[in-house]
Formats: C-alpha cells, sequence, structure tokens
C-alpha cells in the first residue's frame, strides 16, 4: 500500500475536508448525512423527499438515474430527465445531490447537473472510468468493491487522485460473506482502518451493507460511532413501491427518526449533526 502516495496519511492529524457545495462539505467536524430514493422516479418523488429531508438535517440528496442492474430487463434510470429533476430539486431546496456515473462517456453530462459523482461498487476498479473522473472538476464518491481488501480500495482511489482530483470521498458499503441474512456484510473495522491509514473522508451506505430496513438504523449509528464522517441512506416516500431496493428502502419517517438518533452520538464522540436546511422560496411547481 506505500505506493498510495496520495491517499496516505503524512502524519495523524492529515485529514482532508471535502467541499461538496458552497454550504456542505465532509470531512470535518460535522457529519455528512446523504437520503434519497435509489432511483429517481419522478419530479414529485424528489420534491416529496426533499422537502421532508431539508427540515430534517440531511444535508444531501442521493438518487440513481443511471442503475448499474443486474437484470438487463430491470429499470435502467430514467437518464438525462432525472439529471434535471435532481437539479431542479437541488436548486429549490439548496441540497447538493449524488447520482453515480457507469461510464466515461456520462461523466459530462451528468457533472453538468450533479454536485458529486458517485463510483458504484461494480466499477470500482474499472480504471480507465477512474482516471477520467480524476480529470473531472467534481468531488468522487468512490464505493469499496463487492469483495475488495481493504488495499485494492484505497489503490482505486490512488487512480483518482494521482489523475488530478483530490477531492474523493471513500465509502464503505459492505463486502460479500458466505452467509446470506444480510445483503452484505458491513466492515466497520474497514472504517477505522481507513481512518487511520488515509486522511480521505470515509463515509457509510448502511442501506446496501444490510439489505433489510429494520437493520440500517442500527449500522448507521454503529458507523457514526467508530468514527465514520457521515451516512448514506436510502429512503422512499413510500418504500414498498420503491422501483429498486425497495426491501432496503427506510421510510421518510424513519429517515428522520434516524438523524435525530444519530445527533446524540456524534455529540458524545465529538463530532455533530449541522442545522436543518431552509428551503429557497419558489413558485408554485407547474
Amino acid at each position: 500500500m506505500q505506493k498510495a502516495k496520495l491517499a496516505l496519511k503524512t502524519d495523524v492529524s492529515h485529514q482532508s475536508i471535502v467541499q461538496i457545495s458552497d454550504t456542505v462539505a465532509v470531512g470535518g467536524r460535522d457529519l455528512l448525512i446523504v437520503g434519497g430514493p435509489c432511483t429517481v422516479e419522478n419530479r414529485a418523488q424528489m420534491e416529496t423527499v426533499a422537502s421532508r429531508l431539508a427540515i430534517a438535517s440531511v444535508q444531501a440528496l442521493r438518487g440513481g438515474v443511471y442503475k448499474p442492474r443486474t437484470s438487463p430487463y430491470d429499470f435502467q434510470g430514467l437518464g438525462i430527465e432525472g439529471l434535471e429533476i435532481l437539479a431542479a430539486v437541488r436548486d429549490r431546496y439548496g441540497m447538493p445531490v449524488i447520482t453515480e456515473v457507469m461510464a466515461i462517456s456520462q461523466i459530462e453530462e451528468i457533472a453538468a447537473y450533479a454536485d458529486v459523482l458517485q463510483v458504484g461498487s461494480r466499477n470500482m476498479q474499472n480504471f480507465d472510468l477512474l482516471k477520467a473522473l480524476g480529470q473531472a472538476h467534481k468531488p468522487v464518491l468512490l464505493k469499496r468493491g463487492l469483495a475488495a481488501t481493504i488495499e485494492e480500495f484505497v489503490m482505486a482511489a490512488e487512480y483518482i487522485l494521482s489523475h488530478g482530483n483530490p477531492n474523493v470521498i471513500l465509502c464503505e458499503r459492505g463486502i460479500r460473506s458466505f452467509d446470506t441474512y444480510t445483503r452484505n456484510v458491513l466492515d466497520l473495522g474497514a472504517v477505522s482502518a481507513l481512518k487511520q491509514i488515509t486522511h480521505l473522508p470515509v463515509i457509510v451506505d448502511p442501506s446496501h451493507a444490510a439489505g433489510k430496513r429494520e437493520l440500517v438504523a442500527d449500522l448507521a449509528r454503529a458507523a457514526v460511532a467508530c468514527g465514520a464522517d457521515g451516512i448514506i441512506v436510502e429512503c422512499h416516500p413510500e418504500p414498498e413501491k420503491s422501483v429498486s431496493d425497495a426491501r432496503q428502502a427506510l421510510s421518510l419517517d424513519d429517515m428522520v427518526a434516524l438523524v435525530q438518533s444519530v445527533k446524540a452520538i456524534a455529540t458524545a464522540i465529538g463530532r455533530s449533526v449541522p442545522s436543518a436546511i431552509e428551503p429557497l422560496p419558489q413558485l408554485a411547481l407547474l
């Protein structure tokens, strides 16, 4: 791992802070809390999500518009229409948005709308994509691969860093195991290790780790307690009707309750959850 010249800490106090928007950052004292559906389905859905989460100390929205689905027959996302929805909701509520990029050809288009470009687990070692994202002028959220070692994860980040983009956020989202009770196994040991090894912000995705909504809140709280810089959680106005990953999505009420419960843990370990965002005044939707 010594080859990871740019990702490794130079001393114990070396910690990068990645600025996501003018008002939202990750890696400092404040925790980053990201919420939203697996997939952007329509404008009304995202308006409902944003209006509820903006007043609940959730700082950023997630939502997929290009979806890497296991089956080619499953819903693949709204594409440019979804990006336009994300941008409109971002402007209305002042919440930066995170969405996945799957191919080099998508980078320019997505970067024109989104604040953070996500690399999904399946693409963690898509080295050509990582190199191209190293030349993008947007922060990159890099998710750990399905069975990637910590060293492989750090070296994937090094590809982005070495091609000119210093704004990389690592995301532990669980790794595959022989046990099928949970979707993946959340490796909180890796979170602690990454915080010691690298200077990059580290957040946790308990939704993809658990695969079951009743487990998500406990894993999220554990992630904060062990030192993660934030969490990214799937939630939906009607979880059972979500077109993707319905089983792991929280209701908006449960998402709000989760955020409230995290605040006490953050305080106990010397971190904080920022105050709620005041939505920007806008004309009524057409």
